[in-house]
């Protein structure tokens, strides 16, 4: 089971989180999601921080969307579960 994004978060390198700031909503390259997997997260369907696959890739989740975003703006934002 994947962990929640903020477990897996500060072991992203800080250039994949600064991408995945500057980028937030937009699709997630394949170099990124192999980062995030390794990072112990997961680009899947059925974990709560990844949203549909599309024919265009891989999008974060509205909740992993606006997780990032607090993140961005300074703020704490609120704990989810991998569930």
């Amino acid at each position: 089971m994947p962990a929640p994004i903020e477990d897996w978060w500060p072991r992203l390198s800080q250039e994949t989180r600064d991408w995945l700031i500057a980028h937030n909503g937009d699709e997630v390259t394949a170099s990124v999601a192999q980062q995030i997997a390794r990072a112990g997260g997961a680009v899947e369907a059925d974990a709560w921080q990844t949203g549909q696959d599309d024919p265009h890739g891989s999008y974060l989740s509205d909740e992993a969307v606006d997780w990032i975003e607090a993140v961005a703006n300074g703020e704490v934002p609120p704990r989810h579960s991998a569930t």
